[in-house]
């Protein structure tokens, strides 16, 4: 068999992947936490896939190769640094929460055991699934088609006082935009349900009206400008 033969789009696409991948560029695996206690924890973490990447399998094979046009190729890792289990375990969250305090975590059906094992190793108890996000479309899965992500809550201490509303809903159907922009529902829903509070948004990608923000991305925003209003708008 001729070399030429051997081609796929993962070979082709293998030393562009590298080129992409976003790596942290601190001396620390994480910037320092901010000096303060809080009673809402929101974490959407930058989960890692071992390098998996998507894209139009037309071309992974030698028969169906186009070398005539790009490939679509994505991996959340070219979006942002990712993490491993064993580092995200590492970030000290202990020194932030409160004696009553919840959090809620976003992930992806693969790494749903990770997310419970994340919140247990961060001193949580899971309690339930608190919003199912419809992404009302779908990517391709092994056994069926991958429509949702799920936000989970688990709890350390008590549920914090006083309570906001009751009656938000768990089922949130929005369609999805940029990669890992989660809807905007879901913070203010837990806004609602937690108006007094002190809250926290980790590995935020933007600053939350009313909420305190910590991250790598958020240097890449101004904060006095980019307000979750203007995405209402």
């Amino acid at each position: 068999m001729a070399v030429q033969d051997k081609i796929t789009g993962y070979s082709i696409y293998n030393r562009d992947a590298k080129q992409r991948t976003k790596h942290n560029i601190l001396e620390e695996l994480y910037p320092p936490l901010p000096n303060k206690k809080y009673d809402v924890i929101y974490v959407d973490p930058p989960w890692d896939y071992n390098g998996k990447m998507q894209f139009d399998k037309t071309s992974t094979t030698t028969e169906k190769l186009d070398l005539s046009r790009n490939i679509f190729i994505s991996s959340a890792s070219f979006k942002y640094p990712t993490l491993k289990l064993e580092e995200l375990v590492k970030l000290p969250l202990n020194k932030i929460i409160n004696n009553d305090c919840l959090l809620f975590m976003w992930t992806t059906s693969p790494h749903l055991e990770n997310a419970i094992k994340l919140g247990k190793a961060w001193d949580f108890e899971y309690k339930t699934i608190a919003f199912i996000w419809n992404k009302m479309n779908h990517n391709p899965g092994q056994y069926t088609l991958s429509n949702c992500e799920l936000c989970l809550v688990f709890k350390h201490g008590k549920i914090p006082r006083p309570r906001g509303a009751r009656n938000i809903q768990q089922l949130i159907s929005v369609p999805r935009q940029a990669h890992s922009v989660k809807p905007i529902e879901v913070i203010d829903g837990i806004t609602a349900m937690f108006p007094t509070q002190k809250k926290i948004e980790l590995f935020a990608r933007r600053k939350a009206t009313g909420w305190d923000s910590w991250g790598l991305d958020l240097s890449i925003y101004d904060p006095q400008n980019f307000q979750l209003e203007q995405e209402r708008a």
